[in-house]
Formats: structure tokens, C-alpha cells, sequence
């Protein structure tokens, strides 16, 4: 599903675009944490032709918690951190030791509609192995380099924490105030989601398999 020419879509069309991503994800990256379609009941004033609900993916390991996690106990102020075999032990190690599991970090990520945007909104909680939810600043180690100096620039702008629109929780979200412009201009494929997250990705080091790209 193309995205429009003023970059929105109708929550119809993204109901087809995320049917469509989740299966395509699944096909092309069936070794890594899958995205379902998440039913929700319909709210007032919705649409009765109008499919309520999200794409979630959960239980995430961003790459930047993996080498993170491999590392950080080993390696001294002027150590370099090499993927030999001591890495590879202590992913073993991560079973048993009680520590290492407390500081991996976990992702929830959810993809929603915005009715007032018309455009899909990352929302995403972090937490440690042992359920301590994690702060921006936990956050912030786990976003790619650039990602981490925008939101240094903008702490509150580019991220925020809001009410999950379907949970009625707090979550941090990506602010979808600017959305519709890039998508106006990122029109690299012909499903809308496809084309959002090749960019959205990008802030936790989520990249899309190529197949999804052709």
C-alpha cells in the first residue's frame, strides 16, 4: 500500500500495510522477533469499518544491547572489545548469571495508527531481564550514534513519553509530528510500512533483509 501524496494513509490502509509487512517480515526474517497483528476492541467514535488495533513485536534485543552486554564486564579502560571466543562463552554464561541477565535489555515496540496524524507512530517500553523498566537515559545507550546526538539536541521533542492510545499505559514514542513530510519524499517501495520503517528502524539499529526492499 503506496503512501499518499501528501504522505498519510487511512487506518484501513494501514491495516493492509501492516498485514502485509508482518508477512513479509516473516518470510524474509523468520529468525528474528516476529511482528503480529494485535486486535483491540473498537473505541468510541470509531468507524465500524475501521480494524482496531497494532503491530507488536516484543521481547526485542537491539544489536547495540547484545555487544553491550558481551562486553561490558570484560573490558578494561584501555581493553578493546573483540568478538573472540570469550564472547562467544560468555553468551553461555548469560544463562547462569544472574547479573548479566539483569542488564539485558528488552524491547517492547508497537506500531499504531494515529487518527489525528494519519500516520503509523512507533510506541516502545525498554526493560531490564528482570522487569526494572528502563529510563530515557537507559534508553539512550541503545540507539544508534546519530539517533543519540538528535535526541541529546531535542530530549523531549524527537522522543516522548505518552499513553499508549490502546493500553491506556505510559510508553515512549516517536513523536509523528514531521511523518507525513518525509514520507512525502521516502517513497522507495510499494507498501507505506515497508518504506516508514526502513527509515524508523534505523533509530534502534533495526535494519529491514533486503527482500523486503525489492
Amino acid at each position: 500500500m503506496a503512501a499518499r501524496g501528501d504522505g498519510t494513509l487511512s487506518s484501513t490502509e494501514f491495516y493492509l500495510a501492516a498485514s502485509a509487512f508482518s508477512d513479509q517480515w516473516r518470510k524474509f526474517n523468520a529468525s528474528s522477533s516476529q511482528w503480529k497483528w494485535v486486535p483491540c476492541h473498537r473505541r468510541p467514535l470509531t468507524s465500524i469499518n475501521q480494524e482496531e488495533g497494532y503491530l507488536s513485536s516484543e521481547n526485542v534485543v537491539l544489536p547495540t544491547s547484545i555487544e553491550e552486554v558481551r562486553c561490558e564486564d570484560d573490558v578494561g579502560e584501555n581493553d578493546e572489545c573483540s568478538c573472540s571466543e570469550d564472547c562467544f562463552i560468555d553468551d553461555a554464561v548469560l544463562i547462569q548469571n544472574g547479573d548479566s541477565m539483569r542488564r539485558q535489555r528488552l524491547y517492547d515496540l508497537h506500531i499504531v495508527y494515529s487518527a489525528s496524524y494519519m500516520v503509523p507512530v512507533l510506541f516502545f517500553r525498554g526493560y531490564y531481564s528482570d522487569g526494572q523498566p528502563l529510563l530515557l537515559d537507559d534508553i539512550r545507550k541503545d540507539l544508534s550514534a546519530n539517533m543519540t546526538e538528535l535526541l541529546t539536541e531535542s530530549q523531549w521533542t524527537f522522543i516522548t513519553q505518552e499513553e499508549h492510545p490502546l493500553l491506556n499505559r505510559p510508553w515512549f514514542t516517536l513523536h509523528p509530528c514531521g511523518t507525513s513530510d518525509w514520507m512525502k519524499l521516502l517513497r522507495s517501495h510499494d507498501n507505506y510500512l515497508t518504506s516508514w520503517f526502513s527509515l524508523v528502524g534505523q533509530v534502534f539499529g533495526l535494519k529491514l533483509p533486503l527482500e523486503m526492499l525489492k
